[in-house]
């Protein structure tokens, strides 16, 4: 198992990697609207959506990756009133044939974030 780490994401906030790397299969743990550079959560749910997303293709990047890798992510919401806006971000990023997923709407997210997004992708 090998960590991927990158200053162009957020620093974890807890005993967890960025991502790991095994056998072929890069894990990316859940990412927030957070500015890697100052820690500040971004406003609304529009600009958390696109840090997020941005977050998630600079962990990807820094593995050798890109959007196209991913084989599964995993959404959270903190609010399912959300899912139309946040699903045209997604679909700005990722592209046929889409990555299988799941869109969860959760009670509360770390920080009070608004959104989380997570995936797994394959290494060439």
């Amino acid at each position: 198992m090998k960590s991927i780490q990158t200053e162009k994401a957020p620093p974890a906030i807890g005993p967890y990697s960025q991502a790991v790397s095994h056998h072929g299969l890069l894990f990316i743990s859940g990412q927030l609207g957070l500015d890697p550079a100052s820690g500040a959560l971004a406003e609304g749910i529009e600009a958390q959506t696109r840090r997020a997303l941005q977050n998630l293709a600079a962990i990807l990047a820094a593995a050798g990756l890109a959007p196209a890798h991913v084989l599964k992510a995993t959404v959270y919401v903190a609010d399912m009133d959300d899912f139309a806006l946040v699903n045209r971000l997604y679909a700005e990023v990722f592209a046929p044939p889409f990555p299988a997923r799941e869109v969860v709407q959760a009670a509360r997210l770390p920080k009070n974030a608004l959104v989380e997004i997570s995936a797994i992708a394959a290494t060439p």
